[in-house]
């Protein structure tokens, strides 16, 4: 007899943390933080240096991503399609990282440390820009982040099953593995040849092109504030990171302003595209 196949893994519920915060454009400031965590995992760090476009294509690279994490989400029966795609991509991503090791990117250490690292910045993030987590909506979250790692194929045996079982991981992964790396380094560079935006609404790239000589330090030092200003602080003490009082405040500022002119934006401009469309469709099927 046949054995029948497995069913995908369903994403995270309809009207759950993640439905209500993955497509909050507040959601897109955290995204550096995530990405720094990621890279300062040296396979993970030399992967990315070594095999992606993310210098010569920064904005594509960034729309690409973008779309994907969207997708885990908001994607429904795409999602699980998605998680597959991104495996066979990094099928063929190995090399040597900076301590001489050998790696591979679906390892399960390192395909597991991509994913874990969105839940703590979600957490410290939200209790800037949004609301800090009750206990019960921590819990929940942390479930639904568990589910999206099940999308991108990752093992119940890989990744932490509770949150108490997560913090444990966590520290550990900050005080043996995290460093510094070239791709953490280029993140927080103020002075990086990127090229103009090529991506997005036409109209903005014609006003960004021309004035991207001038706007390009001031964008990448907002990107280095975010970066680092998002990163949970005990990360950021593991990478050696500096961040002054005055920044927190700055942050802190930044956090009130959009915790008040946020909530109150029309859906279409609080919400990326594919979690507009997927509310939408939501709201259709209630009816």
């Amino acid at each position: 007899m046949e054995r029948a196949k497995p069913a995908d893994p369903a994403p995270p519920p309809v009207g759950g943390v993640l439905w209500s915060v993955a497509g909050d454009v507040r959601g897109l400031l955290m995204l550096p933080a995530a990405l720094a965590l990621q890279v300062a995992r040296p396979a993970i760090g030399a992967g990315v240096d070594e095999h992606s476009v993310f210098r010569t294509d920064p904005w594509g690279r960034a729309e690409r991503s973008l779309r994907s994490a969207q997708l885990w989400v908001y994607g429904g029966e795409e999602a699980a399609r998605e998680g597959r795609r991104l495996r066979e991509l990094h099928r063929a991503i190995r090399g040597t990282d900076t301590r001489g090791r050998r790696y591979h990117a679906l390892t399960p250490a390192h395909y597991s440390w991509v994913h874990a690292t969105g839940f703590p910045v979600y957490r410290h993030g939200l209790r800037l820009l949004a609301r800090p987590l009750t206990e019960a909506q921590e819990r929940q979250l942390y479930a639904e982040w568990l589910q999206v790692g099940r999308v991108l194929g990752i093992h119940d045996r890989d990744m932490p099953q509770t949150v108490e079982e997560f913090w444990p991981y966590y520290r550990k992964v900050l005080a043996e593995e995290l460093e510094a790396t070239v791709v953490v380094r280029e993140l927080l560079d103020p002075d990086l040849p990127v090229p103009a935006p090529d991506r997005g609404p036409l109209p903005l790239r014609l006003v960004l092109r021309p004035l991207w000589p001038v706007l390009r330090r001031p964008v990448l030092r907002l990107r280095a504030f975010l970066t680092v200003g998002l990163m949970p602080p005990d990360a950021r003490e593991a990478l050696g990171l500096e961040w002054t009082d005055g920044q927190e405040r700055a942050l802190r500022r930044l956090g009130r302003t959009l915790r008040a002119v946020v909530p109150v934006l029309p859906e279409r401009l609080r919400y990326l595209p594919l979690a507009r469309k997927a509310r939408r469709a939501a709201r259709r099927a209630k009816r």
